[in-house]
């Protein structure tokens, strides 16, 4: 298939709808709620060696911790999914936001690992289905052919929550303590929740009640075993991977495994952030412009995302073969960041051919999904350096086995990212139906 493709056909007249009136008051808000979802991801990670030499934690015991803020991830996500196809995605952003604070509050005080441990598997719960109810609360705003920049505006939030948290958590963390850290996170989340209810809104483009009655569904098991959502899943399982390790491992590796210090990691932790954000607003970007232009979704956002998957994981690939700190740090940099593209196109491709009162759903049990890997990575990489001769060799093994999956996972999603195509087949599969609701699918 050509790289010039025709415009897509079957647009609805929602299609073509101007954007809303607050529409990127309420993107903001939703890019400051993802700041603070990842600064929260964060401060374990960055707060490791302390942490591990207070709690006289192995590195296996630190695993474990790192993978158990995804314990309930995945279910917490699928949960919510639903009830956002019911419920105004306004009260449920507010409620999560409010179990984000009162999580970390406990970590202020002397803590055991257990108390630890229970508080990082209610914030996951609670974080669990922040994304794909932000990316759900942000279609309510913006028409189909417009949605993949916010989309990466609101991906920017997880690198902005690492990029503006790291430096400020990190001198918490030196120059008083681990535990203050958690609880000013806490404070901040607490005044997300005070801006969100003031000001934030339910987008005016879709009423969920009212498509819920009236729109032709296509049942969740075509949707969720189209060729499309499975490549969204396997490719995005790749890209978490890379990300979980970089929340929990990142400066554990560059303060135990290359000898730098605690206030010298905390710099250095910022740069796959910084460099996955450029990312993230080039891929949007890039995908906006070639929809403008005529090119299928299946170049601009199929092929967009998964391509750099697969030449971030052979340059991740060739960390274990260099020598020097300096050239290691920049393949992972390099290698872990390109994975950001992938986050911004997925969403909006299974936007395109999801009804909207089942979007909600379907882009929770995408992301219940593809999370898993959060469980598995940071318990993989905290067992092989546990078992391995040296520490450096134990994170060389592990980034090479993220560097496998991450290539893996990028090849399988250039073979199954189809949307247009996708959007077209169930459409016709849901015609039949529609016509006995009364109205039609809307692929959105």
């Amino acid at each position: 298939m050509s790289a010039q493709g025709t415009p897509e056909m079957g647009r609805t007249a929602g299609d073509s709808k101007a954007t809303p009136k607050g529409a990127w008051t309420v993107t903001f808000l939703l890019f400051l709620f993802m700041v603070v979802n990842f600064a929260d991801k964060i401060v374990v990670g960055l707060a490791g060696v302390p942490i591990m030499t207070d709690m006289k934690l192995s590195a296996e015991q630190f695993g474990l911790l790192g993978s158990s803020f995804f314990f309930l991830f995945s279910i917490s996500a699928i949960v919510v999914g639903f009830i956002v196809n019911k419920v105004p995605t306004r009260w449920v952003l507010l409620t999560l936001a409010v179990i984000w604070a009162l999580a970390q509050f406990p970590m202020v005080g002397t803590v055991s690992f257990t108390t630890l441990l229970i508080c990082r598997i209610v914030l996951g719960a609670g974080e669990g289905p922040a994304f794909s109810v932000a990316a759900h609360a942000i279609y309510k705003w913006f028409p189909d052919e417009k949605r993949t920049l916010p989309t990466a505006i609101l991906s920017q939030g997880s690198a902005f929550g690492v990029i503006l948290a790291v430096p400020a958590l990190n001198w918490v963390i030196v120059n008083h303590s681990w535990h203050y850290a958690f609880g000013a996170l806490g404070v901040v989340g607490l005044i997300w929740v005070c801006a969100w209810l003031a000001l934030g809104k339910e987008g005016p483009l879709e009423d969920t009640q009212v498509l819920a009655a009236t729109e032709a569904k296509i049942p969740y098991v075509q949707l969720l075993t189209s060729r499309t959502f499975v490549g969204c899943v396997v490719a995005t399982f790749g890209a978490y991977w890379a990300l979980s390790l970089g929340l929990t491992w990142f400066t554990p590796f560059i303060v135990k495994g290359l000898g730098f210090s605690q206030s010298q990691a905390g710099f250095i932790s910022i740069l796959p952030w910084v460099f996955g954000a450029t990312i993230v607003i080039l891929t949007g970007w890039i995908s906006q412009v070639m929809m403008a232009r005529g090119y299928t979704t299946r170049i601009s956002r199929g092929v967009l995302g998964s391509v750099p998957l697969i030449i971030g994981g052979l340059i991740l690939a060739g960390m274990a073969h260099v020598q020097g700190p300096g050239l290691q740090i920049a393949l992972l940099v390099v290698g872990s960041g390109l994975c950001g593209a992938i986050y911004v196109v997925c969403p909006p491709m299974l936007g395109e051919f999801t009804p909207a009162s089942q979007r909600g759903a379907v882009i929770a049990i995408y992301g219940a999904l593809y999370t898993l890997s959060g469980i598995i990575a940071p318990s993989v990489m905290g067992t092989v350096i546990q078992r391995s001769g040296s520490m450096l060799d134990g994170y060389m093994t592990g980034f090479t086995i993220n560097a496998v999956v991450m290539a893996a996972s990028g090849v399988i999603g250039l073979l199954l990212l189809w949307p247009n195509t996708e959007k077209a087949r169930l459409t016709r599969g849901a015609a039949p139906q529609g016509t006995s609701l009364k109205g039609a699918v809307s692929p959105t």
